[in-house]
This record gives structure tokens, sequence and C-alpha cells, in this order.
């Protein structure tokens, strides 16, 4: 069952609307996104390459049981590419009233810390005040 949704950001491109799963251990991409980012996406028979434009590997993935994945953890830390995980608005301000209206970098300290169970992996942010916060 999808959980959330966020933005993943790889370098000065942004992938909208990566669904979570939770215990999946992936993030699920549509290739459309990647062709509406002007990128290249090719599939081998045990490996997937996103691509630019010009050739140069974004994301590589590996196939295992007609599935492919990419493992963002393995590319970030064997890569100079920067990726982070955002979640989506609503689910931003869902926790931010369920922690009693908790600002958002501490509500990032939380899960930082791994101190509030089920709180989702990914970085909150405002886009707006609340108006019980105003």
């Amino acid at each position: 069952m999808i959980t959330g949704y966020g933005d993943v950001v790889i370098g000065s491109l942004t992938i909208k609307k990566v669904y979570y799963v939770e215990g999946l251990g992936h993030n699920l991409f549509s290739v459309g996104q990647f062709y509406d980012k002007v990128l290249e996406v090719a599939f081998r028979k045990s490996t997937c390459f996103v691509r630019t434009e010009d050739g140069v590997d974004l994301l590589t993935g590996d196939r295992s049981s007609n599935l492919y994945t990419i493992s963002l953890n393995e590319v970030a830390s064997n890569s100079l590419a920067c990726f982070l995980a955002m979640a989506s608005s609503s689910q931003s301000w869902l926790w931010h009233q369920r922690l009693s209206h908790l600002n958002f970098a501490t509500v990032n300290n939380l899960l930082k810390n791994n101190l509030v169970l089920g709180l989702l992996k990914m970085k909150y942010e405002k886009d707006h005040l609340c108006s019980a916060c105003e």
C-alpha cells in the first residue's frame, strides 16, 4: 500500500510524486516522468539506466524478479548526486498537527533521531503559516 509520496531531487532535476511504500525498500518511479524531464530510460536484460540526453548516466538499476530497482542509498553514497525526498505538503501539515504544532525543524530533528514511530523518512517543510500558529 502506498503510504506517502514526495519529490526526489537529483542535482538540479526534480522528479515529482515519487511514491513511498513502507517495507518495500524502494521508491516507485514512473518512466513517463523521466521522459517528461527529457531523460532517457534504457532497459537491458539485467540493468536499467536513466541518462541525460547527452548520455550521462544519472541512475542505474538492477533487475530482480522482473522488477528494476534503483537503490538511492547506494547511488547517493557512490556519486556526487544529491538525493532528497520531501514529504507532500499534506503529509507535512498532518504531522505538524499531530505533534501539537511543532515547528518543522523540530519535526525533522525527531525524524533524524528516530523518536517518533511511524514518522515517514522524508524532509518536512512548511509552505504557509498554519492558522493556529499565526
